[in-house]
């Protein structure tokens, strides 16, 4: 029996209330911002909650929304949540976890470090992506309410992209499918927590 526009709406809102509902445990929730991340001019932040003495669910996400000089931009978003197993306890020490991720991008005209991407340097490219990993950190307490925490993850991402000329405006010269298998998460975060 197919569910009806109501059910499904009602079924979403339990999936995304459901872990805020369950008991926390040890510092039960944190905000954090990856320090990387930030780096690269994007705005981002993660909510990290304790489900149990030895597992926890964190939802991260970043936007880049800014266009540099000579139409040089990268911007993008990123959601990534990720479920996450502590092997002392819940926000202290180290962990791995499972991850997925998705978001969107228009980057072009940028001369990256390294060689990485060269064609960046003289087009624009627009697309999706989609995926997912598995990840090993640690997490530093520096006091009761601030830590520090590292990550490292790899894994798999599927990315749609549509080619375009050097320039604002332009037809579309390519549309293509590609597959990467690397590093899919990494970071050095600065974690406050709320209680």
């Amino acid at each position: 029996m197919a569910l009806t526009i109501k059910r499904k709406k009602e079924a979403m809102l339990l999936y995304i209330l459901l872990p805020l509902s369950l008991t926390a445990y040890g510092q039960k929730a944190s905000l954090k911002t990856n320090l990387l991340y930030g780096a690269t001019t994007t705005v981002n932040g993660a909510f990290e909650i304790g489900i149990s003495s030895k597992s926890s669910i964190e939802l991260s996400g970043g936007w880049n929304p800014w266009k540099f000089a000579d139409n040089k931009q990268l911007r993008h978003y990123l959601v990534q949540p990720e479920f996450r197993w502590w092997f002392c306890e819940t926000f202290n020490g180290s962990f791995m976890g499972v991850h997925l991720l998705g978001g969107e991008y228009n980057a072009g005209e940028i001369k990256l470090p390294m060689g990485i991407f060269k064609s960046l340097k003289d087009y624009r490219y627009e697309g999706y992506y989609y995926g997912g990993g598995a990840s090993v950190g640690h997490q530093w307490i520096l006091n009761k309410r601030w830590s520090v925490e590292s990550i490292l993850g790899v894994g798999y991402i599927r990315t749609h992209i549509d080619k375009y000329p050097f320039g604002k405006c332009g037809k579309k010269l390519s549309t293509d499918d590609k597959n990467y298998f690397g590093p899919t998460k990494t970071g050095v975060s600065l974690t406050y927590y709320l209680w």
